[in-house]
């Protein structure tokens, strides 16, 4: 690794391991690939029993605080800011890396000014539309946009979010750096027995085809899109939905409304390790999100060989390429539009008349992943941007 690398990064995340999304798994899965460098954490505690001093792989973990309200959340972006400066006092960091604007941004801004002598790399990897985080943040405005201004370099996830920084006025250097996956493991081959067992274990029947969706239960992933799709396709079509979240219990409601409470199958949270097996288990992903920053269940499932049906908003975009509306691009997915139950009917008969185009796209979705988003090509990316700004 090259010399120029900091040796010591300070960074700030409002949430880490045991608490896993996105963020959490991209912090993880590349400091465990940087070895020569030490690395800390900053994050929250939320609750008394977790540890206030940990080593999680290749980071030493520092929480903050006893409890999650909405308060404490607030008040995290001072607290970090001051715990980060007494840190620093003992490791001398080389540089601080803030996981996310809306939530480490203003601790980052803050360290930032009163050490300008330390790097500071901002990752942008937010899934909420930016104007909502931005009416989310109008309290801290000026310290809000600080965490922009302040940073020396933007590792934006995708195009959209780069677009973002630049708004926010930050005018340094900017790279796009995706979010990644494990390909090997999500394209890992299970035997038709390993796979048969999921399918009883989930109900699915033969002659079903499923769609899947894996994360949170939340507006913005349009999941009650889907439910209304159902009476527009055949009664073997069900819908399994992986994950927990805030609309769990109005999705339940909404397909009672529409008929399909038998069509509709909710599941628990399911460890990362285990979602290739559910996935190959399974016919379609499908998530016609109304925003996205980027969207990790998306690259997994093309990882997994499976059609993905979404939208291409927000960074979606940057690798969803559908036939008709991106014949430039070797197509691989297929796009609908924003709240469109029909078109994603009309999506789902597609993938189930063409499996000759299907085979196609999964192949083409496949070599995307593989050449452009693995972890290990992702953690390349990270140390080349480390390498630039300091």
């Amino acid at each position: 690794m090259d010399e120029r690398i900091p040796k010591r990064i300070l960074i700030f995340s409002l949430a880490y391991y045991p608490h896993v999304g996105g963020a959490e798994v991209a912090v993880k899965e590349i400091t465990d690939r940087i070895s020569d460098t030490e690395f800390h954490l900053v994050t929250m505690r939320f609750s008394p029993e977790e540890s206030s001093e940990e080593k999680i792989g290749n980071v030493f973990v520092h929480r903050i605080g006893n409890n999650s309200s909405r308060l404490s959340k607030f008040f995290f972006q001072f607290f970090a800011a001051r715990k980060a400066s007494s840190l620093h006092r003992q490791h001398h960091f080389d540089a601080v890396w803030a996981m996310m604007a809306h939530s480490s941004g203003v601790p980052a801004g803050l360290f930032k000014t009163f050490h300008p002598e330390v790097k500071y790399l901002l990752t942008l990897q937010e899934g909420d539309p930016p104007e909502y985080i931005e009416r989310l943040m109008f309290p801290l405005w000026p310290l809000f946009k600080r965490g922009f201004t302040k940073a020396d370099a933007v590792a934006a996830e995708s195009t959209f979010l780069g677009r973002w920084a630049r708004r926010m006025g930050f005018m340094g250097p900017l790279e796009v750096i995706p979010n990644g996956v494990d390909a090997g493991r999500f394209s890992q081959v299970y035997s038709a027995e390993e796979l048969a067992t999921t399918r009883a274990k989930i109900g699915k029947k033969e002659g079903d085809v499923w769609l899947i969706h894996t994360g949170r239960l939340v507006h913005k992933n349009a999941l009650d899109v889907v439910i209304r799709a159902l009476p527009f396709l055949p009664m073997h079509l069900h819908f399994f939905i992986i994950g927990d979240g805030p609309d769990a219990q109005a999705l339940a409601n909404l397909a009672e409304k529409c008929g399909v409470t038998e069509r509709v199958h909710f599941h628990p949270y399911v460890p990362l390790e285990d979602i290739p097996n559910y996935l190959k288990a399974c016919d379609i992903f499908i998530r016609p999100s109304r925003s996205e920053g980027m969207g990790n269940s998306f690259i997994e499932a093309m990882a997994a060989g499976l059609p993905v049906v979404a939208t291409q908003e927000g960074g979606i975009a940057d690798f969803l390429y559908d036939a008709k509306r991106n014949p430039e691009k070797e197509t691989t997915g297929w796009a609908v539009d924003i709240d469109s139950p029909e078109q994603i009917a009309e999506a789902v008969k597609d993938i189930i008349a063409h499996p000759e185009v299907v085979a196609r796209v999964t192949g083409t979705a496949k070599k995307l992943v593989f050449g452009k988003y693995d972890w290990n090509l992702i953690a390349r990316d990270m140390i080349e941007i480390w390498q630039k700004f300091t």
